[in-house]
């Protein structure tokens, strides 16, 4: 079973937005991106965000605004704006 933890050594229940696997697998981060209405905007933000260094899983939601993202590190947020930007979308900030 893997068990998540906040980076900050928080129990990972109160809601923060970055998330790592104690047994080193990688980080997740789940961001907030406005104007996404489907599944075309999905892939397009996944299809950015993927290429990034070290980004291992992208899941977008379009109903929620939510991009799940699991990296080996933690990502540069200027990186990851820019990755969302050129899908043609806003990145709000972390969820």
């Amino acid at each position: 079973m893997t068990e998540q933890t906040n980076s900050s050594s928080c129990c990972g229940s109160c809601g923060s937005g970055t998330a790592t696997d104690v047994q080193g697998i990688g980080v997740t981060t789940v961001y907030k991106v406005s104007g996404m209405t489907c599944s075309h905007c999905e892939g397009s933000v996944s299809k950015e965000i993927s290429a990034l260094d070290g980004v291992t899983s992208v899941t977008a939601v379009a109903k929620t605004g939510e991009v799940t993202v699991t990296s080996a590190a933690p990502l540069d947020g200027a990186a990851v704006r820019a990755a969302v930007d050129e899908a043609g979308y806003e990145l709000v900030g972390q969820a």
